[in-house]
């Protein structure tokens, strides 16, 4: 008889998933128009040094200093912060099935994700992953960050189970298909309904 490992561990994104992306494309359109920066240079700034910021390489200062405060500007640095920390909403929906899941099924929950590490905090604690997240493998504490397996490869060695004991779920197909191609079972996360109908085809069902 074929025997099914059991699902042991959810590994799960946060921006898009739990919370609101926390600085995208559109969040940075509204800061440029906001704050009148010149948008298209904006951008170009931003992509050549946003990676570094969010593999733990710079602080939020200096990533900064790089994309807007490189020249004089008639708003403070702490304006721009408070801005940018104020972009992010939470998915009740989704926190709450997590917990749910968490509660009724034991699993270990952990975070996955690409985030700079004064953004990553900030949203961690402001809406209170850190009070059901067991770890969190974030990009700016490992210094690696998605697409490269090696998070992925980190995250099973500090839950400490194998790739098939794991679902993860991501918004992001890329994302997704590098997870299993390690084994991970993927769940691509479009919405909260079709979620929790994969999550309860995994074993994870919720009464209404």
């Amino acid at each position: 008889m074929q025997q099914t490992t059991p699902i042991t561990t959810l590994f799960l994104d946060i921006g898009g998933v739990l919370l609101s992306n926390g600085w995208d494309r559109a969040a940075r359109k509204r800061a440029a128009a906001v704050f009148s920066l010149d948008h298209p240079e904006f951008e170009e700034r931003h992509h050549l040094t946003f990676d570094t910021y969010e593999e733990g390489k710079l602080t939020l200062d200096e990533y900064l200093d790089r994309i807007v405060f490189y020249e004089p500007r008639t708003f403070t640095r702490e304006e721009f912060k408070d801005f940018m920390y104020a972009q992010t909403e939470a998915y009740p929906e989704m926190i709450d099935m997590i917990c749910r899941i968490k509660a009724t099924y034991g699993v270990k929950i952990a975070i996955v994700n690409n985030e700079g590490r004064e953004l990553n905090e900030y949203r961690i604690r402001k809406f209170g992953l850190n009070k059901f997240v067991d770890f969190f493998v974030s990009s700016c504490f490992v210094h690696f960050r998605k697409p490269d397996a090696d998070i992925f490869r980190i995250a099973l060695d500090i839950a400490l189970v194998k790739p098939e004991e794991v679902v993860y779920v991501e918004d992001r197909a890329m994302f997704v298909s590098v997870a299993e191609g390690l084994g991970i079972k993927g769940l691509l996360h479009e919405n909260y309904a079709t979620t929790r109908e994969k999550l309860a085809a995994f074993g994870f069902t919720l009464p209404d």
